[in-house]
């Protein structure tokens, strides 16, 4: 248990003053009940440790879903400085580029809920899952995996895979500019080349739901969320090309931080420069997967479209699965914020943690420019989802951050003790909500009750100003690794 008691600065915030070689304070967003949940493990230490990196400004950030990480804590956020700064893969994770993308649809849930277990068998079988998942028919060359982790997105619209559309709702348009192929290694490309398409294991999942609640009607109808209509959450990452990136790189990094002499509180930590020979290669390679998890996402869309076009016998127009935004949850990148009242290019790691950009910001989708880009935080598979819009306050507070799920509240471990016995896919079924999976073990690893309240997470995050609620999105039916 953290021996770390930070200090309230109002309900929603609390601050973990610098100390010995910190260079800046933390800040945690959560009230008094998260708080004591987030003592529970040692991720309050992890966010003194970052304010150690050289180069850090402002604060160590935290969101109300934060727990144990490699290195960075999981929803945690810091921003270097691109002269004196670093850049590290513990700010990113294994999983770079994991993250969650919404559909809406023109189908009202009463209409597909009897035929819903039918329609998550489908999915099922359509789209592979769990460790080491992949599809006979979309195996790559090197060669053209190499086109596609340099073209981003547009390489699966070129291919057959969704449309242009799709490409101006993605974060970044799903292309990473500083991408760079020649870093990637040959142990990357072949664990990468079947797994396009593939959700993987663990919290990863294609959800089928339905907007329960509106909290904004002219936001909702901005972002063609209706009551009571269908949407689906897509949440995976860039699979074992990202994890072999991650561990090809913590090796490189371990190196880079002796070179330049970089203390560091935690080894997990390790770091280089951002403007390093090492810190350049690593953003490139990083780069690289991030497109390969956009193209992942966009695919496995792709899927989910045909899945209910064969289902339902309808036509593209009459299912209407549209994508309202896709946003990456481990990246770190290159940004403009404000410094002490000066406009600073940043590196901004978010680990666990979801971009949230302003109205009116240049880089957000053209008709979402005055509600701000759209925030998705899942929750459980047993109780709803978010979708929230950014705003100026968070922005300035939180270099334009915000969390990016409920947060664990048991270990995998420990989930698999608490649920000894008990059949988590018939629990959810007396509920009307459908659940896949390939491995039995990711049920109880990923029960409700492994998780924090998504509601009291978000609400937190409305509270605070960091972000603004729009609706809520209800489950009914949910394929796992």
């Amino acid at each position: 248990m953290s021996q770390v008691t930070p200090i309230p600065i109002d309900k929603y915030r609390y601050k973990i003053p610098k100390s010995g070689k910190a260079r800046v304070d933390g800040l945690i967003f959560a009230d008094a009940n998260l708080m004591s949940t987030i003592q529970n493990d040692d991720s309050l230490k992890q966010v003194i440790n970052v304010a150690h990196l050289p180069g850090i400004v402002k604060y160590s950030i935290a969101m109300p879903d934060i727990h144990l990480g490699y290195g960075f804590p999981i929803g945690g956020i810091a921003a270097f400085d691109m002269e004196n700064g670093v850049v590290s893969p513990g700010g990113v994770g294994y999983d770079i580029n994991c993250g969650v993308r919404l559909l809406k649809s023109n189908l009202h849930k009463d209409d597909i809920h009897p035929n819903m277990k039918d329609l998550v068998d489908l999915l099922f079988m359509n789209i592979p899952t769990g460790v080491g998942s992949h599809r006979k028919d979309l195996k790559l060359s090197e060669q053209e995996m190499r086109k596609m982790v340099l073209n981003g997105a547009n390489w699966a619209v070129k291919n057959g895979f969704g449309n242009k559309e799709d490409i101006d709702h993605i974060e970044e348009h799903g292309k990473i500019p500083f991408a760079d192929d020649s870093l990637i290694s040959e142990r990357a490309f072949l664990r990468g080349r079947d797994q396009l398409g593939t959700l993987g294991s663990g919290n990863h999942f294609v959800e089928v739901g339905y907007v329960s609640e509106i909290y904004d009607e002219k936001a909702a109808q901005t972002l063609g969320l209706n009551l009571n209509y269908i949407t689906v959450l897509i949440h995976t990452g860039s699979r074992g090309f990202g994890y072999q990136i991650c561990e090809d790189f913590l090796r490189v990094m371990d190196n880079a931080a002796k070179k330049y002499h970089i203390e560091l509180p935690d080894r997990q930590l390790c770091c280089a420069p951002i403007n390093s020979k090492e810190g350049k290669d690593y953003l490139g390679a990083m780069g690289s997967a991030s497109n390969f998890a956009f193209n992942n996402r966009q695919i496995i869309t792709h899927w989910v479209r045909e899945t209910f076009e064969t289902f339902f016998n309808l036509s593209p127009k009459d299912h209407g699965l549209k994508l309202i935004y896709d946003v990456a949850h481990n990246i770190a990148k290159i940004e403009e914020h404000m410094v002490d009242g000066k406009l600073k290019k940043l590196c901004v790691h978010r680990k666990g943690a979801t971009r949230a950009f302003p109205p009116n910001h240049k880089d957000i989708p053209l008709e979402y420019k005055d509600i701000g880009q759209p925030i998705l935080v899942p929750g459980d598979m047993g109780r709803c989802s978010y979708v929230l819009v950014g705003t100026e306050k968070g922005f300035s507070e939180t270099f334009g951050s915000c969390c990016h799920g409920a947060g664990r509240l048991l270990s995998r471990n420990q989930a698999k003790k608490a649920s000894k016995g008990r059949k988590i896919d018939d629990e959810l079924a007396k509920n009307s909500i459908f659940v896949r999976s390939k491995a039995r073990s990711t049920l109880f690893e990923e029960m409700p009750d492994a998780y924090k309240n998504v509601s009291d997470v978000v609400n937190v995050i409305d509270n605070a100003g960091i972000g603004r609620k729009i609706a809520k999105l209800r489950p009914l039916g949910v394929i796992k690794g």
